[in-house]
C-alpha cells in the first residue's frame, strides 16, 4: 500500500515538471515572438527615418526632416493593425498557425510605421533611454505576472474599463485638444499598460495550461506575444510624453 502511494506521488511530481518544462519553454516561445516584433518594428522605424525617399511615402516630411503630415498610404498603414486584430480576433478558430503568423509580423510591421513619427518628433537619445526604461518595467511587471500566486483576474477587468476610458478620452481630446486632458490620458496610460503587462502574462500562462494539441500552443503562443506586444508598445509611447525631448 505504501509503494503504491509512493508510485502515485512520484508519478504527479514527474507529471508537474513535465508541465513546469512545458510551460518554461512556452514562456520562452512567445517572449521570442514578442522580442521579434519589436526588433522588426524597430528596424520599419528608423528604415523610415532614415530614408527621406521611403518616408515620403507615408508623411508629408517639411524641410529639417520634420512630418506636418499623413499621406494616404500613411493612414492606410496606421489603422490598417486596428483591421487586422479585428480580423484575427473573429476567425482566430478557423485560421492556420501560418495566417495568424502572417497577421502578426504584418501587425507588427505596421506599427513600425507609427513608431517612426516618435523618431521624428523626439531625440534619438531620449527614445533609447525610454525604450530601455521601459524594458526594465516590463521585465519586472512580466515577473510579477509570472511569479504571483494572487488572481489577477479582477484586476483585469478594472484594466479593460481602463481602457475604454482612455480610448474615449483620447477621442475627444482629438476635437478638444488640453493639455490637462493629455497629461491625464498618458497618467492613466502609464498605469493602466503596466498593469496589463502583469495580468496577461497572468493570462498566457492560465491559456498554455488550457491548449491541448501543438497548433492550439502555436496560436496561444502567437496571440500571447501580440498581447505583450502591444502592452510594452504603448507603455513605451505614454512614457514618451514624459521623457521625450522634442528635437526642436
Amino acid at each position: 500500500m505504501a509503494n503504491q502511494n509512493f508510485n502515485t506521488f512520484n508519478r504527479a511530481g514527474t507529471a508537474d515538471q513535465a508541465f513546469d518544462v512545458g510551460l518554461r519553454a512556452h514562456m520562452i516561445k512567445v517572449y521570442n515572438y514578442m522580442a521579434s516584433g519589436l526588433a522588426l518594428s524597430g528596424i520599419v522605424a528608423f528604415a523610415l527615418f532614415s530614408s527621406p525617399e521611403l518616408a515620403s511615402m507615408f508623411f508629408q516630411v517639411a524641410p529639417g526632416n520634420r512630418v506636418v503630415g499623413l499621406n494616404m498610404l500613411g493612414w492606410v498603414a496606421i489603422l490598417a493593425p486596428m483591421g487586422l486584430l479585428l480580423l484575427v480576433g473573429f476567425r482566430a478558430q478557423q485560421m492556420s498557425v501560418g495566417g495568424i503568423q502572417a497577421v502578426y509580423w504584418a501587425v507588427t510591421a505596421l506599427m513600425g510605421v507609427s513608431l517612426s513619427l516618435l523618431l521624428f518628433r523626439y531625440t534619438g537619445a531620449s527614445v533609447a533611454r525610454t525604450f530601455f526604461v521601459t524594458a526594465a518595467s516590463f521585465g519586472g511587471l512580466s515577473l510579477y505576472g509570472y511569479t504571483t500566486k494572487r488572481d489577477l483576474s479582477a484586476f483585469g477587468k478594472f484594466l479593460f474599463m481602463g481602457l475604454i476610458g482612455i480610448v474615449l478620452a483620447s477621442l475627444v481630446n482629438m476635437f478638444f485638444p488640453s493639455g490637462t486632458m493629455s497629461f491625464i490620458i498618458s497618467v492613466a496610460g502609464v498605469l493602466i499598460f503596466s498593469g496589463l503587462i502583469a495580468y496577461d502574462t497572468q493570462k498566457i500562462k492560465e491559456q498554455y495550461a488550457e491548449s491541448l494539441g501543438r497548433d492550439v500552443a502555436e496560436k496561444a503562443a502567437i496571440f500571447g506575444a501580440l498581447s505583450l506586444y502591444l502592452d510594452f508598445v504603448n507603455l513605451f509611447q505614454f512614457l514618451m510624453s514624459f521623457m521625450g525631448q522634442n528635437r526642436d
